[in-house]
C-alpha cells in the first residue's frame, strides 16, 4: 500500500468540516451564537450553566465545599449544557460566555447580575466572594501560581494528549509522543511538589487543588482517556496520595455528581436546587453505591 504524501500546509488555511474527529459537529473557527435560546433562571443566587467535564466539576466541587462550610449564599441552580448538542452556541449562553465553553456562572445576588466565565476565574471569584479556600500572604501567591499553572497546562492534557490519543480520527505517532511527553512532565511537576506538601499551596486545601484534581486525579486513576497504563500513572505515588485524599471529601463526591449525564444513573444529579434536600438525596445515592 503506497504511503500518503507528506502534508504540506497551503498558503491559506480553509475549514474542512469533516476533519474534526469525534467533535467535528461542535468545533468551528468562528465565535457567536448559532441559534436563539434563552437560558433558564432558577431562584437561587448563583446560576451555573455547565456539564460534568473536568472543567465543570471544578466549579460544582467548589460550590459544594462552600455549602459544606455553611455559606448559604452559595446556593445555586445547576443547568445542564449538552455540548455535543451545541447548547453552548445558544444566544443565551453566548451572552454569559462569549467563548462558548462550559462552565459559565451568573451571580444574581446583587443589584446587577455579574457574569463569570473560565473555570479558574470562577473559582477565584467565588473564593474572594466567600473568603474561602484562598489563603493569605505567601500561601496566596503559591495558591494562585498553581491555579494558573493548571489553567495553562490543561490544554496540553485535554486538547493535546487527550485529543490525539483518544479522539483524533487517525493515530499520529509524533503528536501522541509529543503530548505524552508533556503530560508526563506535568505529572512529575505535581509529584515533586506533593512529595513534601500535603496540598499544592502547602498544608491547606485551596482552589489550586480544586482546579487541578478533576484533570490530574482523573488521569492517574485511569478515568479519562483510558491512558493509565500508557502513561504508567502508578509511578506518581504522591499524586496518587493527593488524589485519594481529595476524592474522600464528601463535598467532592457531591460535586462530581452534578450535571453528570453519563454513567450510572445513581451517580447523576441534575438541576440541583436546595442544599438540604440535595445533601439528603446525595447521601442516599452514595449509600446505595457502597
Amino acid at each position: 500500500m503506497p504511503e500518503k504524501p507528506e502534508y504540506v500546509p497551503p498558503k491559506v488555511w480553509s475549514w474542512n468540516k469533516d476533519n474534526g474527529g469525534a467533535f467535528a459537529a461542535i468545533n468551528r473557527p468562528i465565535a457567536g451564537p448559532t441559534h436563539d435560546k434563552e437560558l433558564p433562571v432558577g431562584r437561587h443566587p448563583l446560576q451555573l450553566y455547565s456539564l460534568a467535564t473536568p472543567n465543570g466539576v471544578k466549579v460544582t466541587v467548589m460550590l459544594e465545599e462552600l455549602l459544606a462550610l455553611g455559606h448559604t449564599g452559595a446556593e445555586y441552580d445547576a443547568w445542564l449544557i449538552k455540548i455535543n448538542d451545541g447548547d453552548q452556541f445558544s444566544s443565551g449562553f453566548v451572552d454569559v460566555n462569549p467563548n462558548s465553553k462550559i462552565p459559565a456562572l451568573m451571580d444574581r445576588s446583587g443589584a446587577e447580575p455579574v457574569r463569570v466565565f473560565e473555570s479558574g476565574a470562577i473559582l477565584l471569584y467565588l473564593a474572594e466572594k466567600f473568603d474561602a479556600f484562598l489563603p493569605r500572604g505567601a500561601a496566596r501567591a503559591e495558591c494562585l501560581s498553581w491555579l494558573f499553572w493548571q489553567m495553562g497546562s490543561a490544554p496540553y492534557l485535554g486538547g493535546g494528549f487527550g485529543h490525539f490519543y483518544a479522539y483524533a480520527p487517525v493515530k499520529i505517532e509524533y503528536a501522541i509522543d509529543r503530548f505524552a511527553m508533556e503530560v508526563k512532565r506535568q505529572l512529575d511537576v505535581l509529584d515533586r511538589r506533593l512529595a513534601d506538601h500535603e496540598f499544592l499551596a502547602g498544608s491547606e486545601y485551596t482552589i489550586a487543588d480544586i482546579a487541578t484534581w478533576p484533570w490530574y486525579g482523573g488521569l492517574v486513576k485511569g478515568q479519562i482517556y483510558g491512558a493509565g497504563e500508557f502513561l504508567q500513572v502508578q509511578d506518581y505515588k504522591h499524586v496518587q496520595r493527593w488524589t485519594d485524599t481529595i476524592a474522600a471529601r464528601p463535598a467532592v463526591q457531591r460535586g462530581r455528581m452534578v450535571n453528570r449525564p453519563f454513567g450510572d444513573p445513581a451517580s447523576q444529579l441534575h438541576e440541583r436546587h436546595d442544599a438540604a434536600d440535595f445533601l439528603t438525596n446525595t447521601q442516599d445515592k452514595l449509600r446505595a453505591q457502597r
